[in-house]
């Protein structure tokens, strides 16, 4: 252990100041000669015993203290990254990133990241907005209990913007469609989703196979109903996108809900679309490659005809279906109705 590490950890009251002393192999006296340097100087006083003049950056004793007991008490669960964040955010505490890291990872409350290997070459973002969009589902323990709950989120690849964000059940093809529909309704039609090859997206005749795009599902025919093409995905790399954002959703979306004592789904979800998609979007979302959009606003009529309003009315993915407009009404408006069962 180096030796700032060891009084770190004693700042933290992880060892004591004697056991301190110990493990460097000083007296009492020479540590308390080097604590009351690093009371002076801050935590540059461990770096260089030769500065004659404390650093004008030097970080008070006192605030490191605090920094290392506030994540100790109340952060555990943080990674470095959200845990500087709150910081600023909610205590007021200005440090940089860098001195927030090595100070935990020198008192031993977080362990030191190993060196990533060269990394696959990442594909280019999409130039416009609504040009791609992805779509996914997460299942995690996100009240940090034993209760598990997908994540369905709708991402764009231009902006890494999320459109919608809601914790459900499970993915379905009801769940799937409302989040389709939300997503068209609020924001208009796009081009493209990116998606896996879960049952309710595509029909894949032989496990790890090609799709067929021939057989489509409720979901695929509502899509090219408007037009949207559907691109499968055959491997979890090729998402790298979305699963990096997932990543990211796990990591903190836990903890902001246990800070928030939110413990049940509707609760949950109401925390998402008020408060935690827009500050997700400002931390992550980045500008689109090219100044203009694809989304493309549609008439009600349009995506309505596509996306029933009565969610009883969506079959399962394995139901043979067939669009009827005005179906079950006789005075039905052109292009309303619902799926019909044809065998």
């Amino acid at each position: 252990m180096k030796v700032q590490e060891v009084i770190l950890r004693a700042l933290a009251k992880r060892i004591s100041w004697w056991q301190a002393a110990e493990i460097i192999g000083i007296s009492d006296r020479s540590l308390r000669r080097w604590k009351g340097r690093y009371e002076k100087q801050g935590f540059d006083g461990l770096f260089d015993r030769r500065r004659k003049q404390p650093s004008p950056r030097r970080v008070p004793m006192a605030q490191a203290e605090e920094v290392l007991r506030l994540y100790q008490e109340k952060y555990a669960d943080l990674n470095v990254r959200h845990f500087h964040e709150k910081l600023g955010e909610v205590h007021g505490i200005k440090l940089s990133y860098t001195w927030v890291k090595l100070a935990l990872q020198g008192a031993g409350l977080v362990k030191k990241g190993r060196k990533r290997g060269v990394h696959r070459k990442r594909r280019p973002r999409r130039p416009l907005p609504g040009m791609l969009l992805h779509l996914d589902g997460s299942r995690h323990r996100w009240f940090q209990d034993d209760r598990g709950y997908d994540l369905i989120e709708v991402l764009d690849d231009a902006t890494s913007e999320t459109y919608y964000a809601q914790l459900v059940e499970s993915e379905s093809t009801r769940t799937v469609m409302a989040a389709l529909r939300e997503v068209i309704e609020r924001r208009g039609r796009f081009c493209a989703l990116y998606s896996d090859r879960a049952s309710h997206f595509f029909d894949t005749p032989k496990a790890g196979g090609p799709v067929d795009l021939q057989r489509l599902t409720q979901v695929g025919r509502a899509l090219k109903e408007l037009g949207i093409q559907m691109i499968p995905a055959y491997s979890p790399q090729a998402r790298g996108r979305g699963e990096r954002r997932f990543g990211t959703w796990q990591g903190r979306l836990p903890q902001e809900l246990r800070l928030a004592g939110i413990t049940n789904l509707e609760e949950a979800n109401r925390f998402l679309r008020e408060r935690y998609i827009p500050e997700i979007n400002r931390k992550f979302a980045v500008p689109a490659p090219e100044r203009d959009t694809l989304l493309c606003r549609c008439t009600a009529r349009t995506w309505t005809a596509s996306f029933p309003c009565s969610r009883s009315a969506w079959w399962p993915t394995t139901t043979r279906c067939r669009w009827a407009s005005g179906y079950g009404s006789s005075n039905a408006s052109p292009g309303v109705g619902r799926w019909r069962v044809v065998g």
